[in-house]
């Protein structure tokens, strides 16, 4: 497999000290040669939803096909946002690109996205530990102040009612710190445990007829006489249908399109131990909002149900252990920072995890290259819990020779090709560094 990062990154040893529990189930590998109607590689959100949403209308034969198991990905190692996104790239730039009805498309998916993941959690009685009512953006600087106001108005005429918080107030509402400056209160989205939803996910796919094999990576893709043969370690399936699920754990030579058409990027998160009210109190942070700062290179973060404290932020280019080591000093001295009423308190758990870039700054949901009966979705830079979910019902719709009730055109957007191949990622120190500055960490 061609990828980008050290093997660290897509070992198990990067997400060892992981807050989630990966779902566990009954899931054999693949031995042996077998034939599938749909094929689908992937196990996290896009791919599991893709096999949900297939099983449900009836199909036969849908069968996915994941190297490790189900949500060992960015799907079981995420923050636990289910909210808007999936562009990196802001309206004003889609509007530009795309057109202000695209863009508006594109904003009405992001809110169906959220309301689909609750929907499978009422569903299929899937106990995620959601709380947080939408999210909060904090201006990490008195500058960002303006531009939250300007998000507010612009949500407002997007049909989004949101309430901006001065910085005299933050303390009334949970959310002191000596670095916030203003905030504003977003009330669309929730928080989940990602571990959970994955479980659950995998299990109504399961129940609805999908066939999920565990520990059988694909190795490689052959088509001949219209069907695709999936290579593993220990067989072989032959399909008729294919989805691409993969995302930030992509390979460039599976498909060889996908070669530099995806950039994974590390995501690197703490947890605390459970704090006590008095140090929520000393802190002043007591609100469960899910929270992220105004940077480029944002930080994210939610006090949880339990009383523990996530704390995440992008950074890494390189993904061996010295690498690792490293991020774990960077994201203790930001949390600090940020926290100081809890520098001292304990920060048991530390993991990473890819999320993944396109070019453009765009999801994809579409075929892949010319290839007949084979789509692929990927690319939700960092906001996956709700965008792979909605992809994946996208793609099932697709396999099925439906149209899907809404395909946004910005997300059909072929997918261009990152500069310097399997090196891209020395592209990242660059934009780090620039962004850093703009930030003004």
């Amino acid at each position: 497999m061609r990828r980008i990062y050290e093997p660290f990154a897509y070992d198990g040893a990067a997400r060892q000290a992981c807050s989630w529990d990966l779902p566990t189930g009954d899931w054999q590998d693949l031995q042996g040669d077998e034939t599938a109607e749909f094929a689908i590689i992937g196990g996290g959100y896009t791919g599991l939803s893709a096999a949900l949403h297939l099983a449900q209308a009836g199909a036969q034969g849908v069968m996915v096909l994941e190297a490790e198991s189900p949500g060992w990905g960015a799907s079981g190692r995420n923050g636990g946002f289910c909210c808007m996104g999936g562009a990196k790239a802001d309206d004003a730039a889609l509007a530009r690109r795309f057109g202000q009805q695209a863009a508006q498309d594109f904003h009405d998916a992001q809110r169906e996205a959220i309301d689909l993941v609750a929907q499978i959690l009422d569903t299929h009685g899937i106990d995620a530990q959601t709380h947080s009512d939408g999210e909060v953006i904090l201006a990490h600087r008195p500058g960002a102040v303006k531009g939250l106001k300007e998000e507010a108005a612009h949500l407002k005429a997007r049909g989004v009612g949101s309430t901006f918080i001065p910085r005299g107030d933050l303390a009334k509402h949970g959310m002191a710190g000596p670095q916030f400056h203003g905030a504003l209160h977003v009330p669309i989205g929730f928080a989940l445990n990602p571990g959970k939803y994955a479980q659950g996910l995998a299990h109504a796919a399961q129940n609805a007829g999908a066939d999920i094999r565990a520990h059988t990576p694909v190795r490689g893709i052959r088509r001949k006489n219209g069907l695709y043969i999936l290579t593993t370690p220990k067989g072989r399936v032959t399909a008729k249908r294919l989805i691409l699920a993969t995302n930030g754990y992509s390979s460039d030579d599976l498909p060889g399109w996908l070669r530099a058409r995806y950039m994974p990027v590390q995501s690197n998160i703490i947890v605390t131990r459970a704090l006590s009210p008095d140090e929520l109190n000393a802190q002043g942070w007591t609100t469960d909002l899910m929270a992220y700062d105004s940077r480029v290179l944002l930080h994210y973060f939610r006090l949880m149900p339990d009383g523990r404290f996530l704390f995440g932020m992008r950074g890494g280019v390189g993904a061996a252990p010295h690498d690792q080591a490293r991020m774990h000093a960077r994201i203790r001295k930001d949390f600090h920072r940020m926290f100081p009423a809890w520098a001292d308190v304990e920060t048991p758990d530390f993991w990473s995890g890819l999320a993944c870039l396109s070019r453009g700054l765009t999801p994809y949901a579409g075929p892949i290259g010319d290839w007949h009966n084979a789509w692929a979705g990927l690319a939700y830079h960092g906001n996956g819990v709700a965008m792979g979910t909605y992809t994946g019902a996208i793609l099932a719709k697709l396999a099925l020779g439906n149209a899907p009730a809404r395909h946004p055109a910005i997300m059909q957007a072929p997918l261009a090709r990152f500069p310097l191949g399997r090196y891209r990622r020395l592209l990242l120190a660059a934009s780090y560094r620039w962004y850093g500055m703009l930030d003004g960490r």
